[in-house]
């Protein structure tokens, strides 16, 4: 007589994490991809030219001067005169002691109102201070 082996079924004691690991890596992609893309203020601006783009990285403070002379800090669009007031609220703001002011220029803007946001921001108590450029793509030879 043979004896028949059958199969007893085992209970499923652990869960399985490899969809949630999948769905969350999917998850983190899709913030990498869509984070650029995020602008800092609606004002269309037509940056110059640079070769490198080091001060984008750091949690910072834009300053948006269009070619027709609006200005916004951050998403918050301005007039002239308030500026000053607003970026230094801003810069007294808890853990902005030390930020990057970051001035995001139209190509076509003139320099003289450049020079004088440029003041204004270092009149407002801002430490460090840079010019937002896009990068320059170079030809492969």
């Amino acid at each position: 007589m043979r004896r028949s082996v059958v199969p007893q079924s085992t209970l499923i004691t652990r869960v399985n994490v490899t969809p949630i690991i999948d769905v969350a890596l999917v998850l983190v992609i899709i913030l990498l991809v869509t984070a650029p893309l995020l602008p800092a203020s609606d004002l269309p601006v037509d940056l110059p030219q640079a070769r490198t783009r080091e001060a984008e990285d750091e949690r910072n403070v834009s300053v948006t001067l269009g070619a027709d002379g609006q200005i916004a800090v951050d998403d918050v669009h301005l007039a002239r005169e308030a500026l000053r007031a607003h970026l230094a609220a801003r810069l007294a703001e808890p853990g902005n002691e030390d930020v990057l002011v970051v001035l995001r220029a139209d190509s076509g803007a003139r320099v003289g109102a450049v020079k004088e946001l440029l003041a204004d921001a270092r009149a407002a108590g801002a430490q460090r201070l840079a010019i937002a450029t896009r990068q320059k793509v170079e030809a492969l030879p």
